[in-house]
Order: structure tokens, then C-alpha cells, then sequence
């Protein structure tokens, strides 16, 4: 989505760096990686809202980038973290080079392909 011009020449790299609830749990358990925090705890100090934290843990715990026991999360191994930010780091430069991908085109794509 574009901005105007003068957002763009007044706000700083930080403020129009779009930084998702993922990836600001994981930077914050990386900072604390000699810690464990509960949903609450990680929430409130990521600054994720409290209703989204569940998904968001789920979800990176599925790609094994935190570990959970109990009522306690971390951070996970840390080569498997710095591969993932690797790859998130070289589909945004992509992005950026090339455009976004169309997720509705693929499928219309693979829909035709299959009709053929």
C-alpha cells in the first residue's frame, strides 16, 4: 500500500518497518533466551495483544521456533531461528525486487491447470 511522500520523508526506517506479532514474540525471546515466560508475560512485554498470543506461540512452536513446557515458553534452538530469519529476510528482499506474490493468482493458476 502506498504513502505519501511526506510520511515517507518524516517517519523513520523503524516506523515504516512493518513488524509482525511473530516476529516481535521471537525477537523478545531471543533478547531473553536465559528466560522462560508465560502467554501473559511475552504478550505484555512484546507488546502482542493478549487475544493473538495463543495463535502466535502455536504457530511458531509449529515451525519449531519456540519451545513449550508447562505454562512456560522459549526461545528455540537457535541455529533453526537464524535459518528462519534468513529465509524471511531473502522472501522480502524478493519482494521488494521482484513484487509480492498473488496468492489468489496461484490458485486461479493451478485451478486452470487442473481443468486442462
Amino acid at each position: 500500500m502506498p504513502i505519501d511522500i511526506e510520511t515517507f520523508s518524516d517517519a523513520s526506517d523503524e516506523e515504516l518497518t512493518e513488524v509482525t506479532n511473530a516476529e516481535k514474540v521471537v525477537r523478545f525471546l531471543h533478547r531473553n533466551d536465559d528466560k522462560a515466560f508465560t502467554p501473559s508475560e511475552i504478550a505484555e512485554r512484546a507488546g502482542v495483544k493478549k487475544s493473538s498470543i495463543s495463535t502466535v506461540l502455536r504457530r511458531l512452536r509449529e515451525r519449531n521456533l519456540v519451545e513449550h513446557k508447562g505454562d512456560y515458553w522459549a526461545i528455540g534452538d537457535e541455529e533453526t531461528v537464524r535459518e528462519a530469519f534468513r529465509f524471511h529476510r531473502t522472501m522480502a528482499d524478493l519482494d521488494d525486487r521482484f513484487g509480492a506474490e498473488d496468492i489468489d493468482e496461484w490458485r486461479d493458476h493451478a485451478a486452470a491447470s487442473r481443468d486442462e
